[in-house]
């Protein structure tokens, strides 16, 4: 009678634990990895998981579809799912390969859909898709194994999806990585089972009754993937540069430059959210345009300062787009590089063409009419801005400081301020008046 009481109480307690074990999950949160593993991609996992404990989920369910994607935000991604106080399931509803594979495994329980696969985690470069340095293997290597053990599968095997030259006896042949059907992910402990659907997952752990919530991307999401398009990021440049040449023509109006420093911000802080953009490539931006400055206001002419503010405004913007680490291009694919480049350099044409279009427009612009001088006050209606009497035109003289294009000149022993047509001439050297309008002679080399 007492064994029999014992057992009552013992079925009773099992049955009371298990039942209570079912009802503490009354929240699964679900989102998706179904893109390339990117900057774009670890900040949607971040922030997908920071929600799920916001909302107090109790488990969290990632549907997966990827070929992979940067080893890094891959790492960064494994080591939230690992340090994630809710347990993370995973259903790979087609292909979980190279960095997809890293974060499946991270995964407290792995579930794949009919026809899917897992594994090929061999790290590539983005320019042809050959085989990285082992360096990057070695590193690749490390993750698998250490996150296999963490999740009590086969480090061994872990390893072997990175590296083909691993030999496992019934598992894998020397000289191709392992990839997993779904039967022998089961076999070999890489997945907990077969399933259609999440709903199938979910009905099959006895979680039919719980609240489903799925991630949304925000309106503020959707506000920063609008100003990730390539067409987007286009226009902005197109803005900032001519913004730049406007305010350098017309230096105090305020509007173009507002407009380029909106544009700026607009074109950087998606990027810069997104993990694309470094401090430092804002820096060579900014750099680019002191540069410029520099070449413009303290330096005048076009040299050496010149080139470099472009090169840098030029090379910030197109850095800013890529998620190299550190100017290091390894894992940059070669279609993003490609796209960056053409879109940096079709918005900096079409704003110079742009500004030589528009600009002579702008004056007949009623809007502009109070901000700017449109109408012209000719010699012959009595209007006069010269400082020198008219007997200097065709005078010649001497460089007294060199002309960068601005200097001084002298003339039958008398000093004047002089500019030159844009070339740079050395002291000493002949030259001649063209014009003398102005508050400095307008001069130019003399050949005779």
């Amino acid at each position: 009678m007492n064994l029999k009481r014992l057992s009552l109480i013992l079925f009773f307690g099992l049955f009371s634990a298990f039942a209570f074990s079912q009802e503490k999950i009354e929240k699964v949160y679900t989102f998706k990895i179904d893109k390339d593993i990117d900057p774009a991609m670890n900040r949607r996992v971040k922030m997908a998981l920071d929600e799920a404990k916001e909302k107090g989920a109790d488990l969290v369910l990632i549907e997966m579809d990827t070929y992979g994607g940067e080893v890094t935000d891959a790492d960064e991604i494994r080591t939230r799912i690992l340090e994630s106080e809710i347990p993370v399931y995973v259903f790979i509803n087609k292909d979980a390969a190279s960095a997809g594979a890293l974060i499946s495994i991270a995964c407290d329980s792995i579930y794949m859909a009919p026809g899917a696969s897992i594994g090929a985690a061999t790290v590539v470069n983005g320019v042809d898709g050959a085989a990285a340095p082992d360096k990057y293997q070695s590193y690749m290597r490390s993750m698998m194994r250490s996150t296999a053990e963490a999740k009590g599968r086969d480090p061994k095997i872990a390893e072997a999806m990175v590296d083909e030259k691993i030999e496992i006896e019934g598992v894998s042949a020397a000289g191709s990585v392992i990839t997993f059907s779904v039967s022998e992910a089961i076999k070999y402990g890489f997945c907990d089972g077969e399933f259609s659907s999440l709903n199938e997952i979910l009905e099959a752990k006895g979680l039919a009754h719980a609240e489903l919530i799925a991630y949304e991307e925000s309106s503020t999401e959707s506000i920063i993937s609008f100003f990730l398009s390539p067409a987007i990021s286009g226009i902005l440049i197109l803005i900032i540069i001519g913004g730049i040449y406007f305010e350098l023509q017309t230096p105090g109006v305020g509007f173009p430059l507002l407009a380029a420093i909106i544009a700026t911000l607009l074109y950087f802080i998606p990027y810069y959210l997104n993990g694309l953009a470094d401090n430092w490539e804002i820096i060579v931006f900014v750099l680019g345009i002191i540069l410029l400055g520099v070449e413009l206001f303290v330096i005048p002419g076009f040299g050496i300062f010149g080139v470099l503010g472009i090169v840098f405004i030029l090379g910030g913007l197109v850095l800013g787009m890529l998620p190299n680490q550190d100017f290091n291009f390894d894992f940059v694919p070669a279609s993003e590089l490609f796209l960056a480049l053409l879109t940096v350099i079709l918005a900096a044409l079409a704003s110079v063409g742009l500004v030589f279009w528009l600009t002579p427009k702008v004056n007949q612009w009623g809007a502009f009419s109070t901000i700017t001088l449109a109408s012209t006050q000719e010699r012959t209606q009595g209007y006069t801005s010269s400082f020198y009497a008219d007997s200097l035109k065709g005078k010649t003289g001497i460089v007294h400081n060199r002309l960068r294009p601005s200097g001084k000149v002298e003339i039958e022993g008398e000093i004047y301020d002089a500019y030159s047509r844009g070339e740079f001439l050395d002291q000493g050297e002949p030259i001649i008046v063209i014009s003398t309008e102005g508050t400095s002679l307008k001069v130019k080399k003399w050949e005779g």
